[in-house]
């Protein structure tokens, strides 16, 4: 339904909520070149449409495809291929079916380049749009509906982008969050209302949001890449059987050969250490929370969830005042932390003083250890670490038995060498992280605004409309 602009301002409510999540305030009138609608204000020249309103074509899969499973064949589309982040579906861990020959279910619910796919169970709302990178056939099963439209009429990819905007997502998760038994018939998919520009206007949208995947898609496959080399560089380089010229030769000028020892094959000048060998061991602690003194003040104390994929880190979740840290052993700036109760193994380097929690044993390196080297070591040996935890109800790797893991690790040039190579390919690969997240960033920022016809695309140029 469509509110004059009048009304809108006559309207005695606090505020007025819409589909788009958009809050105005009593008394709001439109600018002249908008129009209050049900999933927001739009341009006056936009329409306000429910998905049925172009007669599309609308079913979902059907049950009982468990007996048509097969470890190859057709694909098999599901919720979890579908992402609230991307319209692209994700078949990471793809399914197959086959189907008998000439099967009607496998007619009606195969999947074709356009389709729009949205979920109607349990998770409803994941909006899905399907295109030549799904190999076809492809089928559904009854979780999932299928909506194809007249391509003539309606780009279905620009619809895909607009049932996938945030603020259209937050209702579908608002009403996901109703219970487990959450859930759409194809009648509520047809009701579902969205802003309709010409057909122009838009292919364009669709392009440029298009354009935007498209070069989040290259950055991700950039970064993987990356990281890839990276973790090969550190099989080489960690376990000497790649050495860095100016490490490769004896005096003489013959190459250094390899000796065995407890780690398998190492180079001749390198050697098996322990742990402790390598640095003072301190398992961590919390201070009381009854002692109001000992919180909230400015010197980090770090616990297993503050520390993910980055190697520094120099605040946590929780911090501790200098009261708080006199009751815990203090640790120095460039202290290693490794996580030794229940998800054993994570790390990262402590660069200002701090404290760490009981679920972490914190290693500060000895003058003759690189710290980021010790840092690449333990990250390298993570799944050895790992193994070596006791058989318990909760994993668990004491302090004594941290000690004593092994480590191979070459003189303190050696390793800084080593580890100023793999520090430079870390930061390289955060600097495309961030690119990553900025490029994510400026696309939501582009939905928000095409999508709500705040920017127009008019003739392949960015316009921005007056009144806002």
């Amino acid at each position: 339904m469509t509110a004059t602009n009048n009304q809108v301002a006559e309207a005695n409510v606090k505020y007025l909520v819409n589909v788009t999540g958009q809050t105005v305030p009593a008394g709001y009138s439109c600018p002249p070149e908008y129009k209050q609608t049900e999933v927001g204000m739009i341009p006056i020249d936009w329409d306000c449409c429910a998905i049925g309103d172009f007669n599309p074509f609308v079913t979902s899969g059907s049950r009982g495809w468990a007996s048509f499973y097969a470890s190859h064949g057709n694909i098999f589309v599901r919720i979890t291929n579908m992402s609230r982040e991307s319209i692209y579906l994700d078949m990471t861990e793809t399914k197959f079916v086959l189907l008998p020959h000439q099967s009607s279910e496998g007619k009606r619910t195969s999947l074709e380049n356009g389709d729009i796919l949205v979920s109607i169970t349990a998770d409803i709302g994941i909006c899905s749009y399907v295109d030549g990178r799904l190999e076809k056939p492809a089928f559904i099963n009854q979780h999932v509906a299928l909506v194809r439209f007249d391509k003539n009429e309606i780009d279905s990819k620009y619809v895909a982008y607009f049932l996938s905007s945030e603020n259209v997502q937050k209702l579908f998760k608002g009403a996901a969050d109703q219970g487990a038994k959450a859930g759409m018939n194809l009648d509520a998919v047809r009701k579902i209302k969205t802003a309709i520009p010409s057909k122009l206007e838009q292919t364009a949208i669709a392009n440029a949001l298009s354009d935007a995947d498209a070069l989040i898609n290259e950055l991700e496959k950039l970064i993987a890449k990356k990281q890839a080399i990276k973790t090969a560089t550190m099989q080489q380089l960690l376990t000497g059987r790649t050495r860095l010229p100016q490490f490769a030769l004896r005096e003489d000028g013959t190459p250094k050969a390899y000796k065995q020892s407890e780690l398998g094959k190492i180079p001749e000048d390198w050697e098996v250490f322990a742990i402790r060998d390598l640095g003072d061991i301190v398992t961590g602690g919390t201070p009381s929370t009854s002692v109001i003194e000992y919180w909230n003040g400015d010197i980090p104390w770090i616990t297993p969830s503050d520390i993910n994929d980055s190697k520094d880190i120099s605040n946590g979740e929780r911090a501790i005042s200098s009261l708080g840290l006199k009751s815990l052993r203090e640790l120095p700036a460039n202290t290693v932390l490794v996580t030794c109760i229940a998800s054993i193994g994570k790390n990262a380097v402590l660069r200002k003083i701090g404290a760490c929690n009981q679920q972490i044993n914190a290693v500060i390196p000895r003058k003759t250890v690189n710290t980021d080297f010790l840092f690449y070591a333990i990250e390298q040996s993570k799944e050895r670490l790992k193994a070596s935890a006791g058989i318990t109800a909760t994993p668990i790797i004491s302090k004594a038995l941290f000690g004593e893991f092994l480590l191979v690790a070459p003189d303190i040039r050696e390793q800084t060498a080593i580890a100023t190579i793999l520090s430079d390919m870390d930061e390289e690969i955060q600097t495309l992280q961030k690119r990553l997240a900025k490029t994510c960033q400026i696309k939501q920022g582009m939905m928000q605004e095409l999508l709500t016809g705040r920017i127009r695309l008019i003739s392949g140029k960015l316009t921005v409309e007056s009144g806002k």
